[in-house]
C-alpha cells in the first residue's frame, strides 16, 4: 500500500502526531474539567453561604425554625435568590430535613415533585458538603451539577434543611467545544507543515538514493566514471563517499583486469608465436637440418618461458582463493640466501658483479614458510641479476632489528634503478619497469606480485626504494618469533 518512502514516514509522522494530539486533548480537558469543576464549586459554595445567611437572619429576626421561615418570606427570597441565582449561573433549591420542596429559584424549574422520595432525601444527605454530577436519585430528569449545603441546628448539629445549587452542563460544554475546536485548527495546520516538512526531508534522503541507484545502473553496465554528489555530513554524505570510493576502486580493478587480459595475452602470444614459426620452419624444411638444434633449443626456452607464466598464474589464482596453506618451520635465511647467490654463480662471474654479502647473525633462524620464502628471495636476487650491468654491483645484507625479534633482509643492485612516479606500481600484478623489454625479455611481470603476497601471508612487509639512473633495493622482513608467527597466519 505504501510504495515511497515519502508515503511511510508522511503516515508515520502524522499516526505519531494524531497520538500526540490525542493525548494532549486528554490531558487538556482533564485540566479543563477539573479546574471548571473547582471554580463553579466555589461559587456554589459563596452562593449557598450567601442564602443561608439571608436564612438564618429571618430565622433569627422571627425566631422561627428553616421552614417557617423561608414559608414567610417566599417572595422576598425569591428576590434576592434570583441574584445570587445569576451570579452563581445556578437554580436555588430549598429542601426541608423532611424531604419538602421549599423553594426553587432559577431561569426553569425541574423540580416537578414537592415531596422527595426517602431515596433522593438519603442521597441528597450522603452529598451534603460536596458537589458532582447526578440527578439527586431521580429529583431531576437528567443529570445536573449539583453542589449541597447543609443547613444544621446550632445546638443539636442536626440538619433542619438543605440549600441546592443546581446547575446544566451546558457552559462547560462550550468550554470543551471550544478547546475542541482550538485543537483540532491547530492539529490541520500542524499536519499541513508536517506534509511539507516531510516532503523536504524524504526528499533529502531520497534524491542521493536514487542517484546511487542510477550509479549501479551504470556500473552494472560497465561504467565506473559515475560519481555522486556529496552534499553535507549526515549519514547520506558518508554512504555517498563509501560509493564513490567503490567505484574508484572497481575503476581501477577494471583496468587491473584489463591490463592483466592484455599482459597475459601478449606474453602467451610472443613464445607461442616464436614456438609455431620455428616448428614450422623445421617441419617444411625453411630451416635446415643443421640448425635443428639451435631452434629447438629456443623452442625449449620459450616453453619454459610458458611454464614459468601458467605456474605464476597458478601461484596467483591459488593465493587469491586461500587454498594456499603455509608450512611454517625453523630455517637460517643467511644460508638459504647464500645458496640462491650460489646458484646465480655463472651469472655473476659472466657480469663481473661485485657481490658483497652481510649477516648479522649467523646462522639467522626464522621461522616462517621455507619455500615461499625461497620463493620470494630468488626472484628478488634474479630480478636484481637482470638489470644490473656490467661491473655492477649486488649486495645482500640481513641484519636484526634490535626493537623486535625480526630480521631485515635487502638486496640492493647497482644499475638504471625505478623512476619515482612507477615506484607506488612496482608490487602491482604485471608490471615491468624496463617496458620495452629491453634488458628483460622473459619476465612475466608477476614476480614483485607474488613475492609481496607471500611477505604478507607472514604478517611481514615488504618494500623499495630507488634512485633512477643509480640503485635499487628491496628489503622485507622475517620474524624469529614462533607464535607471533602462528597468529598472524591463523589470523589472515
Amino acid at each position: 500500500m505504501f510504495k515511497t518512502i515519502y508515503s511511510k514516514y508522511l503516515v508515520s509522522f502524522i499516526a505519531l502526531l494524531g497520538i500526540g494530539f490525542l493525548c494532549i486533548s486528554i490531558i487538556i480537558c482533564a485540566v479543563v474539567s477539573s479546574y471548571s469543576m473547582d471554580a463553579k464549586t466555589e461559587v456554589m459554595n459563596k452562593t449557598a453561604q450567601m442564602v443561608y445567611i439571608e436564612i438564618s437572619n429571618e430565622m433569627k429576626a422571627e425566631s422561627c425554625g428553616f421552614s417557617d421561615a423561608i414559608s414567610n418570606n417566599k417572595e422576598r427570597f425569591n428576590e434576592i435568590f434570583s441574584l445570587l441565582s445569576d451570579y452563581s449561573e445556578s437554580n436555588i433549591l430549598l429542601v426541608s430535613s423532611g424531604g419538602n420542596v421549599l423553594l426553587e429559584n432559577g431561569a426553569e424549574a425541574y423540580v416537578k415533585q414537592t415531596k422527595l422520595s426517602e431515596k433522593t432525601l438519603n442521597e441528597i444527605r450522603e452529598d451534603a458538603g460536596h458537589s458532582r454530577f447526578n440527578d439527586l436519585g431521580g429529583l431531576f430528569e437528567q443529570r445536573r451539577f449539583n453542589y449541597i449545603y447543609s443547613v444544621e441546628n446550632a445546638s443539636s448539629g442536626k440538619a433542619m434543611g438543605y440549600i441546592i445549587l443546581t446547575s446544566g452542563a451546558s457552559g462547560m460544554s462550550q468550554v470543551f467545544e471550544q478547546i475542541i475546536k482550538v485543537i483540532i485548527l491547530s492539529s490541520l495546520w500542524v499536519f499541513l507543515a508536517a506534509i511539507i516538512i516531510v516532503y523536504f526531508i524524504t526528499d533529502r534522503i531520497t534524491t542521493p538514493i536514487k542517484q546511487i541507484s542510477k550509479a549501479v545502473k551504470s556500473y552494472a553496465k560497465g561504467n565506473f566514471n559515475v560519481r555522486i554528489p556529496v552534499e553535507g555530513e549526515d549519514e547520506i554524505a558518508t554512504l555517498s563517499i563509501a560509493f564513490n570510493n567503490m567505484a574508484a576502486d572497481l575503476s581501477k580493478l577494471e583496468k587491473t583486469r584489463n591490463t592483466f587480459f592484455s599482459s597475459v595475452s601478449h606474453d602467451l602470444k610472443t613464445p607461442m608465436t616464436s614456438i609455431q614459426g620455428f616448428i614450422e620452419g623445421i617441419l617444411d624444411g625453411t630451416i635446415p637440418e643443421e640448425k635443428h638444434s639451435y631452434y629447438l633449443g629456443i623452442v625449449l626456452e620459450e616453453v619454459k618461458r610458458l611454464t614459468r607464466l601458467v605456474n605464476s598464474l597458478l601461484d596467483i589464482t591459488r593465493m587469491q582463493s586461500g587454498s594456499v596453506k603455509l608450512n611454517p618451520e625453523k630455517f637460517d635465511v643467511c644460508e638459504m640466501a647464500r645458496l640462491i647467490l650460489i646458484s646465480f654463480e655463472e651469472k655473476i662471474e659472466e657480469l663481473k658483479l661485485d657481490v658483497e654479502f652481510n649477516c648479522d647473525d649467523d646462522p639467522s633462524t626464522v621461522f616462517a614458510d621455507k619455500d615461499a620464502i625461497h620463493q620470494v628471495l630468488y626472484n628478488i636476487v634474479s630480478n636484481a641479476m637482470k638489470f644490473t650491468p656490467e661491473g655492477g654491483k649486488l649486495k645482500i645484507d640481513i641484519t636484526k632489528e634490535k626493537s623486535n625479534e625480526k630480521y631485515l633482509v635487502s638486496v640492493y643492485n647497482s644499475g638504471i634503478g625505478i623512476k619515482e612516479d612507477e615506484l607506488p606500481f612496482v608490487f602491482d600484478s604485471f608490471y615491468k619497469a624496463d617496458s620495452s623489454r629491453g634488458l628483460d625479455k622473459t619476465g612475466t611481470g608477476l614476480g614483485m606480485f607474488i613475492a609481496k603476497s607471500k611477505i604478507e601471508a607472514h604478517g611481514e612487509k615488504i618494500s623499495v626504494e630507488s634512485e633512477y639512473e643509480k640503485y635499487c633495493r628491496f628489503y622485507f622482513t622475517l620474524s624469529s618469533n614462533e607464535k607471533h608467527v602462528q597468529k598472524m597466519i591463523s589470523d589472515k
